[in-house]
């Protein structure tokens, strides 16, 4: 899910309804297990498309060349792709949640031969995408259309470089990805040097993210999140990235990089990322609930 802010500053996400894009392209759309699907033309870009489901932006793409990444969350968790191993290096990719595929074109695109596994629980979702927006046959992707955690259960200990979490049931993220027995599941799969990085959602007064923070920090070593100005002033709600890992993350190059978007954002890590969860509570199952609503401006 993306909220306001989008990586070239066109004024917010597009919101649903038919239009027609470069080339002539119109909107198509078609009902999948979250409700209405509905992909859109980019205005600007030829190729280049944004899935909604019931009007929330999820993902953009770009058939033509994968390695753009239009929503700035995704911009940043593209930083964290590059970031994660040397340039070009195959990597074991685990996504937890479809959408459109960006994230996983963009690391095939950019890292060859990599290896990846979609978990994407809306099979309609998958097969929607994949007959308006067809995956590289040469991407070395492999997709199946089962719940996030139980899918995340059959990876092979120590399997992911990366395991990239952006799951979302509408809007919101469903209570049983958020807890500490999930990340259990996540430290499991990951290599001991992985990363996980995950797309988190909250709005003013960021309960939700401050006891996202404590949950990650309570079994990993190293922090660090990512987000624009007035969200992390509780103004605004919006998109944050986390990135966990029990190595030393390149917090420098991932400030200069997020600071350097066309929307800047701003990285905290260490003390100043305790500090602001305030000491909130680690998440277990038996507390969980999901990510917050977002109010309907988010999206306009």
């Amino acid at each position: 899910m993306a909220s306001k802010g989008k990586s070239k500053g066109k004024g917010g996400d597009r919101v649903a309804g038919t239009q027609r894009g470069r080339g002539g392209a119109e909107a198509v759309t078609g009902q999948v297990g979250g409700g209405l699907a509905e992909l859109t033309p980019d205005r600007e870009r030829a190729g280049a498309w944004t899935l909604l489901i019931d009007g929330a932006p999820q993902s953009h793409v770009d058939l033509a060349d994968p390695g753009y990444l239009d929503f700035s969350y995704q911009r940043r968790i593209g930083h964290l792709i590059d970031l994660a191993a040397p340039a070009r290096r195959p990597l074991n990719v685990l996504h937890l949640g479809g959408g459109a595929f960006t994230l996983a074109r963009y690391t095939a695109a950019s890292r060859p031969r990599s290896t990846q596994q979609v978990v994407e629980i809306d099979a309609a979702l998958v097969s929607f995408v994949r007959e308006h927006l067809p995956l590289d046959p040469q991407a070395r992707v492999r997709v199946r259309a089962v719940d996030a955690r139980a899918g995340l259960a059959k990876v092979a200990d120590g399997w992911a470089d990366l395991v990239i979490a952006d799951v979302f049931s509408g809007a919101r993220t469903p209570a049983h990805l958020t807890s500490t027995e999930f990340l259990d599941e996540v430290r499991r799969a990951l290599a001991p040097t992985g990363w996980y990085v995950a797309n988190l959602a909250d709005g003013p007064p960021l309960a939700h993210l401050r006891g996202q923070i404590a949950t990650a920090a309570s079994r990993f070593a190293e922090l660090a999140l990512a987000a624009d100005p007035v969200v992390w002033r509780g103004k605004r709600f919006g998109n944050a990235v986390l990135v966990a890992a029990d190595r030393e993350l390149p917090v420098a190059e991932f400030t200069r990089r997020v600071a350097g978007d066309p929307h800047p954002g701003r990285v905290e890590h260490g003390r100043a990322l305790a500090d602001f969860a305030g000491g909130a509570a680690p998440v277990a199952d038996a507390s969980a609930v999901a990510s917050p609503q977002p109010p309907p401006s988010v999206f306009r």
